[in-house]
This record gives structure tokens, sequence and C-alpha cells, in this order.
């Protein structure tokens, strides 16, 4: 296939382009401010707002259109202007935030987007989302362009740029211990980078997943306390576990990569994209995989 990748040069987008590009010819499209230099990958350096640079798109055709740098409306619309429908399928990285949050029960596909204002950047993100959500069928529609949301939940793993994981490696490194908040209720359930690289890929130029929106998240949510127990099998280095009260996390704003409560948290159901992936890799298995990039 003749694959564009929008963004592509960090963590998720690096992930799937050197899982593709040996097989098809793939350009990148980005601001170049860090190139791949994969042998193969064509790279086009442009800023995607800046419609000088999208001009240099125009005229060509693709098979398949990867984005996943689009945050904020008229990101999706640009592209399939400058293109003028020259696209069979345009693939969009979406997130599972655009669903209503709160609902405290399992989100499929179908679930509900969110319409209520957010506070804070989080808010910001998760409109711009949402409003590309409905940009992309409106275009796919009006261009005659078939299309595929990917939308995973929490994504770890190398190279992930994202105040997750990397916290706890950076800790039990340099502190010999990590911080657990006392008393925590939330769940989350982390996928690996390289399921989400292989649901795009196999997404790619593929009919049954034409017109079709995919979660990636695993069927077991993680709690701080199982988070902290896979942390145990993989890290050779031993290190310690201070808790700290809800209360003085609250009072001195400290930061954790996932939800503190049940009431913050959500579930999803990723259980179509197995059709993609086969299965999750579990998380003991994707923090090793992790953990070989911080050289303990």
């Amino acid at each position: 296939m003749n694959i564009l990748v929008i963004g592509g040069s960090y963590f998720l987008g690096k992930h799937f382009v050197n899982m593709v590009c040996r097989d098809n010819t793939v350009t990148v499209f980005n601001r170049g401010n860090a190139l791949l230099g994969i042998d193969g990958v064509i790279e086009i350096r442009g800023d995607r707002h800046s419609v000088q640079a999208l001009e240099q798109l125009r005229g060509q055709s693709y098979d398949v259109v990867v984005d996943f740098c689009a945050y904020q409306k008229n990101d999706i619309t640009s592209v399939f202007q400058v293109m003028e429908g020259n696209i069979r399928q345009y693939v969009y990285i979406s997130t599972v935030d655009v669903y209503m949050h709160g609902l405290m029960q399992k989100i499929d596909e179908n679930g509900i987007f969110e319409t209520r204002e957010i506070a804070g950047p989080e808010g910001v993100y998760v409109r711009g989302k949402v409003l590309l959500e409905h940009e992309l069928i409106e275009n796919a529609l009006e261009y005659n362009v078939n299309y595929t949301s990917i939308r995973p939940a929490f994504i770890y793993g190398p190279g992930n740029y994202a105040p997750r994981e990397g916290i706890y490696f950076h800790w039990i490194k340099q502190l010999g211990q990590i911080l657990q908040p006392e008393g925590a209720t939330g769940e989350f359930q982390p996928v690996y980078v390289g399921d989400v690289a292989k649901a795009i890929m196999v997404a790619c130029g593929n009919e049954a997943a034409y017109n079709q929106a995919y979660n990636l998240a695993p069927e077991q949510s993680e709690t701080y306390d199982s988070y902290a127990d896979a942390l145990k099998q993989i890290v050779p280095k031993p290190f310690d576990i201070v808790t700290i009260p809800l209360s003085v996390i609250a009072e001195k704003q400290i930061s954790f990569p996932f939800p503190l409560t049940k009431e913050e948290s959500n579930c999803y159901d990723g259980s179509k994209a197995l059709t993609l992936i086969g299965a999750y890799r579990s998380l003991v298995d994707g923090l090793r995989l992790t953990a070989d990039s911080y050289e303990f």
C-alpha cells in the first residue's frame, strides 16, 4: 500500500511506521522536529496548520492516510480538501476520552460522546477529539472515502513521552522507591503501544475495518496495587513502596498518572479490536519490554 502518515515521529507513530515500512510505501508528513531517518521512508516537512505546507500533498493519492496528530477543529477537513478525495481510507487516531465520562459502566464503540464542558487542558483536548470524530465521518461521506477511528485507552511502552510508567521507573532508578496513593480505588486499562500500532496496521486497507471504530483497552482493569505488583515482577532492582493518603495528595496537589478514585474511573470494552490484534499483551509483559529501555 501507499500510506501517508501525518505526525508519526514520536512514540505510537514511530512504532507504527517501523512496523509498516518494510512492506509498504510510507510517506511521513510532520514538522520535522524529530526526523525518523528510516531507510525507504519519505519524509515531508510541514506544519499541518499551514495551508502552504499542506499544499505539498496536493495532487498526490494514497491508499491510506493515518492521522496521529489531529487535535483541533478543521485538522481533518483541511487534509481532505487538499487531497480532493484521492484517499481510499482515512485512519484517525482518536481516544476513549471522547466518550461521556463518569457513566460507571463498560463503554463500547457505540457509547455516547462527551458533550459537557470539562475545565482545563483536558477539556480542550476532549472537545477537540469529539469534534474531529464528527469531522471524520462528515468528510468521509462528502468525499466517498472509507474511515476508521482507533480509540486507545492509556498507552504505555518504550518511547512514551506521557508521564505514566516512566514516572515509576525514574522513581525506582533514582530513589529506590515508588509513591503509592493510600486507599486509592481508581481503575484503569493500560494498553501496550505495540498492540495499538498493530491494530492500526491491520486496519489499513482492511475492508472489514472500513467505516468502523475500535476501542483499544484490555479486558483486565488495573489498580494502583496491581500496577505495583507488576512492577515488582519485572524490575530487577528492589524498591520500597511509600504510601501517601489521598487527603495529602489533594492538599499538596501531587500528580499521579491514573485515576485515584472509582468515581474518576471509566471502563471500556476493547473486545472488538481483538479482530485486529488477536490478543492484548499482559501488563507484566508490556512493562518488562518497557523496562528494558530504562537500562536497569
